[in-house]
């Protein structure tokens, strides 16, 4: 019998512990992770030291076939905006303080990643 493995689960959750690192080295603080609503997810939701910051974690294993970031595109950026916009709501917070930044990450090597961070993307 043969098993197939999805290692995109698995380079997934490796890219978002990455980006939480990178965000923590960054000096911000991770509010939560994978938070999820009936409209999707957000992978991240941090604090900056000044405002909410929903964040969106693309992981590649190499840029041959494009840049991670190339993967938000316009309906995706809009459920970006309704998710942040739904977070907001349950947490009680103004949804005009949200930002919502986009993290590309390219594997560089053994579980070390290449982080491209886009802040307000949309």
């Amino acid at each position: 019998m043969h098993i197939r493995r999805d290692h995109r689960g698995g380079l997934g959750r490796r890219g978002e512990a990455a980006a939480v690192d990178y965000l923590r080295r960054l000096g911000w603080t991770i509010i939560e992770r994978n938070w999820r609503c009936r409209g999707g997810e957000i992978d991240i939701v941090a604090y900056d030291g000044h405002r909410h910051v929903v964040c969106e974690v693309k992981t590649r294993t190499s840029a041959t076939y494009g840049d991670p970031l190339e993967a938000i595109t316009a309906a995706k950026a809009a459920r970006l905006r309704r998710l942040a916009g739904r977070w907001a709501a349950q947490h009680g917070v103004s949804a005009a303080q949200i930002r919502i930044d986009v993290l590309g990450l390219v594997c560089d090597g053994p579980g070390t990643f290449a982080v491209d961070h886009c802040r307000e993307v949309c």
